[in-house]
């Protein structure tokens, strides 16, 4: 959801009647939940005086999604306190599933942790990675959108002045002659002291690979062509990063472990993307909270040996995953959703493993689990103001829990309190509930807000003299 509703917003709320749900004309419902109704004039009130949030259709649409997971878990509270009845398996599996493969992992992968003084010197005199350089560079950039002669000319100039500095002539006088690095030419080339990685890849590649003196040969990277000589090299003293090494290396080995033992999983269940995987889950990324029938949900995905990651299982994991993934899903390439897709294959993968080996939790870690799940529920339905339904006299149990959602909602459109998005626990909620969206409804309450608004004509401040300050009272 965008951020409508984090801003607090100053305007007051009109006051609302309730609606009833019953004989409510089909043009005037924006929402329905069950036997409730969120009624076109309910949410032009939420609304119509909150000039700071934009008036238009994904607004709407997204205070009618809150409406109706607010409805429907102030009428499970309202039910049963203890919500034990609400099924928050789905909550809890992500973090079920990153237990059980720590588990499986701490139990199948074994490596050698004897490691001998000699064996460490060799291998840190091998990488020397902690070592820093002090190098120059010469940079010739391609012009843009640059033809292949005009490639070929470019690279035809630095392998004549690259041949210059192997004969002998200059480097700094070179850099100053005829690199085009901005940032280092005037300092003959110079880019001081850095360590790995600071460089982009080709470069960095290039430069850790020469000794003290050395000139490397032609290396692109995508700031064009570049010549590089190394003048010094540091190296820090083995004794003082012994530990540290030492626990490099374990590292790396456990590593090659375990993806060793990954590796084998996959190979023996051939995990394989659907032929149309990659379209349904943009789509899927898009909105997230899309509703999904039964049949769409069980979709494979990516189909393996003994199962497949479903449509439903991929919508749990962006319901429950940071607020960024979908859009960097939705706009990546094929290549990286193909591996987001993969990496979760693999995980129920080794789940699969871990409970075959019997290392899944244990009842009693799973009734922690779901008992925590709902303490955190109540909470946040606290917040909101849903766990309590104080009824006016002779107000009916359906009016009150109405009014209090919409009070829920009064809080999230002023600012008073965040909007609270339930992802897959909002899909369990609604399941076995008739739940429905009007279209018409929210273009009928844009249409509504807009109309209100403009009768009500500009603000005094809107109405001032440009450049003046209306008058201050008493003057």
């Amino acid at each position: 959801m965008k951020n409508w509703f984090k801003v607090p917003v100053l305007a007051g709320m009109t006051s609302m009647a309730i609606a009833c749900s019953q004989d409510i004309p089909e043009e005037e419902v924006v929402a329905k939940a069950g036997k409730h109704t969120l009624t076109v004039d309910q949410a032009v009130s939420l609304l119509v005086d909150e000039e700071g949030l934009p008036n238009e259709a994904d607004l709407v649409r997204a205070v009618a999604d809150l409406w109706i997971d607010y409805t429907l878990l102030a009428e499970a509270l309202a039910e049963d306190s203890t919500l034990s009845g609400v099924d928050v398996e789905m909550l809890v599996m992500p973090q079920l599933r990153q237990e059980m493969i720590f588990v499986l992992r701490d139990s199948v992968i074994q490596v050698d942790t004897i490691l001998t003084e000699s064996e460490m010197r060799e291998e840190f005199s091998r990488e020397a990675t902690d070592a820093e350089i002090r190098a120059r560079h010469i940079l010739l950039a391609y012009p843009a959108s640059a033809t292949q002669a005009q490639r070929d000319s470019v690279r035809r100039d630095m392998e004549a002045i690259r041949g210059r500095a192997v004969s002998g002539e200059s480097f700094a006088a070179l850099a100053r002659q005829h690199s085009q690095d901005p940032g280092s030419a005037a300092a003959g080339g110079d880019l001081g002291t850095f360590g790995r990685g600071m460089m982009v890849r080709p470069f960095d590649e290039a430069a850790f690979a020469l000794e003290p003196g050395e000139i490397s040969d032609i290396v692109e990277s995508p700031f064009g062509l570049h010549v590089i000589l190394v003048e010094e090299k540091v190296v820090p003293d083995f004794d003082t990063v012994r530990d540290q090494f030492r626990m490099q290396m374990l590292s790396r080995r456990f590593f090659v472990a375990e993806s060793t033992y990954v590796a084998g999983v996959e190979e023996r269940a051939h995990p394989e993307l659907t032929e149309d995987a990659i379209p349904v889950v943009r789509d899927l990324a898009g909105d997230p909270n899309q509703f999904l029938a039964s049949r769409a949900a069980r979709r494979a995905l990516v189909s393996y040996e003994g199962g497949a990651l479903t449509v439903g299982e991929f919508q749990n994991f962006l319901q429950t995953a940071q607020p960024q993934w979908p859009a960097q899903i939705a706009s990546g390439t094929d290549q990286q959703v193909e591996g987001v897709l993969k990496g979760l294959a693999q995980q129920e993968l080794l789940a699969a493993e871990a409970e075959a080996a019997g290392l899944g939790p244990s009842p009693e870690r799973m009734d922690s689990l779901f008992a925590e799940a709902r303490t955190a529920l109540r909470d946040v339905a606290g917040r909101l103001g849903l766990t309590r339904l104080d009824a006016a006299p002779g107000e009916e149990d359906a009016a009150v829990l109405r009014r209090t959602v919409l009070d829920a909602l009064t809080k999230v459109v002023t600012g008073q309190v965040d909007a609270v998005q339930f992802g897959p626990l909002g899909q369990q909620l609604r399941r076995g509930n008739q739940v429905t969206i009007s279209e018409s409804g929210l273009g009928r309450v844009v249409t509504a807000v807009a109309d209100a608004r403009l009768s009500r004509g500009p603000s005094p401040a809107d109405q001032a003299v440009p450049g003046e300050f209306p008058d201050s009272a008493g003057e």
